[in-house]
């Protein structure tokens, strides 16, 4: 898979569906952040999307990925992901989370440990939006030294919080 719209459609879908619109356009705003800074977590819109343990939905136990690679536009849901993803990568997606790089399920047990180094930017009712890394709009970047590794970034934290979790 390498169409980074179908890519960016299936992540929305995977992460967000039963979010409606609005939710999907938030995950959207992270996956975007994330490609316009690359890090640890991608360069662009696809190597985002699919970096290891970013979007739980692609990790190879999560049971949302067979129905992932299944899914078609004949379903509303996913045909909404797409075009919400084509409007993202079209530039016209207004980001409402601030700027936000990570978020977390609000139906998780306890919130992830990383969050006490992060900054909240908004919650929807399903998601709670965080700046772990990037700087708030307007605000310079970290310097490289301040970013995070991959062993200590959100994504490998969540990683440890959610295998935890499991067992």
């Amino acid at each position: 898979m390498s169409d980074a719209l179908d890519i960016m459609a299936r992540t929305l879908w995977g992460e967000a569906r039963n979010t409606g619109i609005t939710g999907m356009k938030h995950v959207a705003s992270v996956i975007l952040n994330r490609a316009k800074h690359p890090r640890w977590w991608g360069h662009d819109v696809a190597s985002v999307c699919l970096k290891p343990y970013q979007f739980s939905c692609w990790n190879s136990d999560d049971p949302n990925l067979s129905k992932l690679s299944v899914v078609t536009v004949a379903n509303r849901q996913f045909s909404d992901a797409r075009y919400l993803a084509a409007q993202a990568l079209a530039g016209n997606l207004v980001d409402e989370t601030g700027g936000a790089d990570s978020y977390y399920a609000l139906s998780m047990p306890s919130p992830p440990s990383w969050i006490a180094r992060a900054t909240h930017t908004m919650s929807d009712g399903f998601h709670s939006f965080w700046r772990v890394e990037l700087p708030a709009p307007g605000e310079q970047p970290p310097t490289p030294a301040l970013v995070a590794s991959d062993d200590n970034s959100a994504d490998a934290l969540n990683a440890a919080e959610l295998n935890k979790h499991r067992g």
